[in-house]
């Protein structure tokens, strides 16, 4: 391991001037994943600047919405009775992801930008434009069954880890952020980048900035919402495919809609042309079909040693359908 200097501010402010000072240098705080990749080589700073303690544990109402500390570790989110309540599609997201032991670790202001879990990524040994600009990216022709099939770009076809993530995206999240140049906000699902010429930066956030908070809105469709995960063992698994979907319904017909896709590309997909196909349509499976189809219709399979990844195009079209077949059974049952 390449040794590196370790500190504890006293406050944000004193951490984000830490960390803008030094190019080489890290926010840490629960550790679920930046230790994972010190000990692979993966990361490799010259000084990690711990923030546990700094940013708030707390979970507090907002009009009618929440407020979630960056320092709330995952599985008190989960466990908290607003947002089994109000969200219970990010409490199902949460508990679906990584272990108990990790959950009682992780923190809302650290899941989100958890690193991708490609192989090629995590193998020092390969070629990675993620992990070291334009030296080639080994998933190309490689094994590609977790790989993306929407927003990649002929330098990454890695996707993007987190359960959390997609819930947050799908329920119009906002995010709180401070750094070198003050705070500032904004909306969750804006938070990843695709990677197009730079994988190596997963999200917008400049070097120095640090997560303070995540913002809930009030929303009728939260409540009746859902997450679905489908992966190759029961646990402890990272999504091949996963649905997050909240909707409402009046009179028969769905009056408002939100949804995301997670394992399909390099970040959290907010499923906006499904949404619009769903949005004032009455529940009926040609309208899934539909919807997921025009979500759809770009997505690009990969081939690879491992056979591939075409799979996930029907499975994320059968996986949307079914959870919009059970959000909506009732009303279609009568």
């Amino acid at each position: 391991m390449k040794p590196f200097a370790y500190g504890k501010p006293a406050t944000t402010a004193e951490a984000v001037r830490a960390v803008a000072a030094e190019p080489a240098a890290m926010f840490l705080a629960g550790g679920t994943n930046l230790v994972d990749h010190l000990k692979l080589g993966v990361a490799s700073p010259e000084r990690l600047v711990d923030v546990s303690g700094l940013t708030s544990a707390e979970i507090r109402d907002d009009d009618g919405g929440l407020v979630i500390g960056a320092g709330v570790r995952n599985s008190d989110l989960a466990a908290d009775r607003r947002v089994r309540e109000r969200y219970p599609v990010l409490a199902e997201a949460l508990l679906s992801g990584a272990s108990p032991q990790l959950r009682n670790m992780a923190t809302v202001g650290g899941n989100p930008l958890q690193r991708t879990r490609c192989v090629y990524f995590q193998d020092v040994t390969t070629p990675c434009n993620k992990r070291s600009p334009g030296s080639g990216c080994s998933a190309l022709g490689g094994y590609t069954r977790h790989h993306a099939i929407l927003g990649a770009s002929d330098r990454c076809v890695a996707t993007h880890p987190s359960d959390m993530a997609v819930a947050m995206a799908m329920l119009d999240a906002r995010v709180h952020v401070i750094g070198p140049s003050g705070e500032r906000t904004l909306p969750f699902a804006d938070l990843h980048r695709l990677p197009g010429e730079h994988p190596e930066r997963d999200t917008v956030l400049e070097h120095g900035e640090l997560i303070t908070d995540i913002t809930l809105p009030a929303a009728s469709w939260s409540r009746r919402s859902t997450y679905r995960k489908v992966r190759d063992r029961a646990s402890y698994a990272f999504a091949l495919v996963s649905v997050a979907v909240g909707l409402s319904i009046s009179d028969g017909v769905i009056e408002d809609v939100r949804l995301a896709f997670g394992g399909v590309a390099h970040k959290p997909w907010r499923a906006q042309r499904a949404e619009e196909v769903l949005r004032g349509a009455r529940p009926s499976e040609d309208v899934f079909r539909a919807a997921a189809d025009a979500e759809l219709a770009d997505a690009t399979a990969l081939e690879g040693l491992d056979g591939g990844n075409a799979f996930k195009i029907p499975l994320a079209a059968r996986t949307l359908a079914a959870v919009l077949r059970d959000l909506t059974a009732e009303e279609r049952d009568r």
